[in-house]
């Protein structure tokens, strides 16, 4: 598909504006933004993001939403990713940070001109407290419906990271939340004329998800539609101990989920840590984050980690 999305359209634009444009205020939790307040143009929210924000930021620094393209938004924060697709029978919302990000995300939902209570699902990228610790939050604030894969429904409802997680023995519990329903590889989420596709990508956590999407600019625009591809960390990451050389199917599973990755319809790649794919260099530079590329670097930390285990 052709085109490229709005915020990598406008950096030409945004980085000499930067200096002249008055950046978008800091989402504040406690303010929600009102009928009055003028609406930020795109050039200037990806201004903005790009003047809060550092290429290694933190979890629950705060950052103003910007829109990706069309009906898709990011409303995380600096350091943590979440995702907002738009439609008019309701909005999806993937993953929603920390407990303490949570009110950022809910900010940030209204800052980009929607409310939080036409969130009609909530979805997760893997099942940690940097990226699902606030579902509790989120659920109370919008009445969502919680989809989640079947691994990873367990550790929402009880809290507790399940004992096959390489890090479980490292994270802290989480508040628990009701799952609505458990949702299987390949099964696609439909709502109104917009369709999530998900794609069981286990190797950083056991349950987690990665989600692909199409995206296309506003109606009375020269139309642009990309495949959106959201997909989890897959960094072989663990606590003190473990072993993924001991752990022969779980391996295989990490790399079933790699291929899969470079496998994904995928014209644009976020990632839970936007740090992982690069994202703020690539929206000052114009690159477009590709999964094949990630995949390949994916590889190579899994076979830099194997070979260190070996070596020991």
């Amino acid at each position: 598909m052709s085109g490229r999305p709005l915020f990598i359209a406008l950096l030409a634009l945004a980085a000499t504006a930067c200096a002249n444009v008055t950046a978008y205020p800091t989402p504040d939790p406690a303010i929600a933004t009102t009928p009055t307040e003028s609406a930020p143009t795109p050039r200037e929210r990806v201004a903005a993001f790009l003047e809060s924000c550092e290429k290694w930021d933190e979890w629950d620094k705060p950052a103003p939403p910007f829109q990706i393209l069309g009906n898709t938004w990011y409303v995380g924060t600096c350091g943590i990713s979440a995702i907002l697709v738009t439609n008019p029978q309701g909005h999806v919302l993937i993953d929603s940070g920390t407990e303490s990000g949570a009110e950022i995300v809910l900010a940030n939902i209204r800052r980009a001109g929607f409310e939080p209570n036409d969130v009609r699902y909530l979805l997760h990228s893997h099942e940690h407290f940097d990226h699902v610790g606030g579902f509790a939050k989120i659920r109370e604030a919008t009445g969502a419906e919680i989809l989640a894969s079947s691994v990873a429904a367990e550790v929402l409802r009880n809290g507790l990271v399940s004992e096959g997680d390489p890090q479980a023995t490292s994270l802290d519990p989480m508040a628990p939340v009701e799952v609505a329903r458990i949702v299987e590889n390949g099964e696609v989420l439909k709502l109104g004329d917009l369709e999530l596709t998900a794609h069981a990508t286990p190797g950083h956590t056991p349950g987690a998800l990665s989600w692909t999407w199409t995206a296309c600019s506003n109606p009375g625009e020269p139309p642009v539609c990309r495949r959106i591809a959201y997909v989890d960390s897959l960094s072989p990451v663990s606590a003190e101990g473990y072993r993924f050389s001991d752990h022969p199917d779980y391996v295989g599973a990490f790399l079933t989920s790699i291929d899969r990755v470079r496998a994904l319809p995928c014209d644009e790649l976020f990632t839970p840590h936007p740090s992982a794919s690069g994202m703020i260099e690539n929206m000052r530079t114009g690159k477009i984050a590709s999964c094949t590329d990630y995949a390949a670097a994916l590889t190579r930390k899994l076979d830099e980690r194997l070979a260190k285990e070996a070596a020991q």
